[in-house]
């Protein structure tokens, strides 16, 4: 949607299962999630954070303080900024982020709790400072590449899932990347969840700003998904249709959803793509905080129409 400030919020679970028969999806909502439950009745199960780089490590509150307080299944979405300086995607490949990424690691293993990590979401939105283009269509540079973007994200993922150094540094030299010195709890799928989130349609929408230029590889993905709202235009699903056509294997999600106008269509159209896809595992509602755009609470025909199609589904 645009890039997220750093800051901790609220969204929602996700519970990563095999590609089936349409099953319980799971799902939460960015804001204060009691209230949420409390309008919508919804059963919120967990919360998301947004870290800039370093933060749980060096500034802020520590990795402990999130993970405790965001519910059965944390969703961490992780953003290159952190204290007036941003990692490029080459510079996150090669190594120049690892102490994050080895700290939060081994924060999360020894939480316990089953977590998605959601990496450098919408990197083909130009809003986001990874991302391959400018907001003018042009390249923004070498560093950010989709070639290092795709290479960024594959060492996130092999981080995050851990291993012996040995076995980690196999994988990264593989991809011709440096390797690492410190072992990590091994911490597989559906345990540890590494969803990739492009957006349906790149913005700007030019070539080379596809979805595609930015897919890290089937063994680099457990799930992915698209971010969709209303704005106060038009809304159809047939871009999303064809994101979750791209790779018919992989779980499905909703990381971000909502709107900011009053349109029961809206939530029954989403409901019904949400039904008629069987690979949706996650929806997680952007709600937001009390009288703001999101807040379905402003939004009386919004708010029934998800009590009457969404809910249904998360139950």
């Amino acid at each position: 949607m645009r890039l997220v400030r750093l800051f901790a919020c609220t969204l929602g679970a996700l519970s990563v299962l095999a590609p089936a028969a349409q099953a319980v999806v799971s799902t939460g909502a960015y804001g204060n999630t009691a209230r949420f439950d409390r309008l919508t009745g919804q059963q919120t199960e967990s919360g998301l954070v947004f870290l800039g780089w370093d933060q749980g490590r060096t500034w802020g509150s520590k990795y402990d303080f999130f993970l405790n307080r965001l519910g059965e299944r944390p969703h961490i979405a992780l953003h290159p900024e952190g204290r007036g300086r941003a990692l490029t995607p080459s510079a996150i490949a090669l190594g120049k982020g690892d102490a994050h990424l080895i700290g939060l690691a081994q924060a999360i293993a020894e939480s316990g709790k089953p977590v998605i990590i959601r990496p450098l979401g919408e990197m083909n939105n130009s809003k986001n400072p990874y991302c391959a283009f400018t907001p003018s269509g042009g390249r923004r540079g070498a560093a950010y590449s989709t070639r290092w973007y795709r290479k960024a994200f594959q060492r996130i993922f092999i981080l995050m899932h851990g291993g012996t150094a040995q076995a980690m540094t196999a994988r990264l030299r593989a991809l011709r990347l440096p390797g690492v010195r410190t072992d990590l709890p091994a911490v597989p799928a559906p345990q540890m969840t590494v969803v990739w989130n492009p957006l349906a349609v790149g913005v700007p929408n030019v070539p080379g700003n596809h979805f595609l230029a930015y897919y890290a590889g089937g063994r680099y993905v457990d799930a992915y998904g698209n971010n969709y709202y209303n704005t106060g235009g038009g809304y159809a699903f047939f871009k999303t249709e064809e994101l979750y056509r791209a790779f018919p294997r992989k779980p499905f999600m909703f990381p971000e959803w909502g709107l900011s106008v009053d349109d029961p269509g809206y939530i029954q159209a989403f409901a019904t793509f949400v039904r008629r896809h069987p690979r949706v595992r996650f929806i997680g509602f952007f709600n937001g905080p009390a009288g703001g755009a999101y807040d379905i609470g402003t939004k009386p025909r919004s708010r029934a129409a998800y009590r009457r199609f969404v809910v249904p589904l998360t139950r």
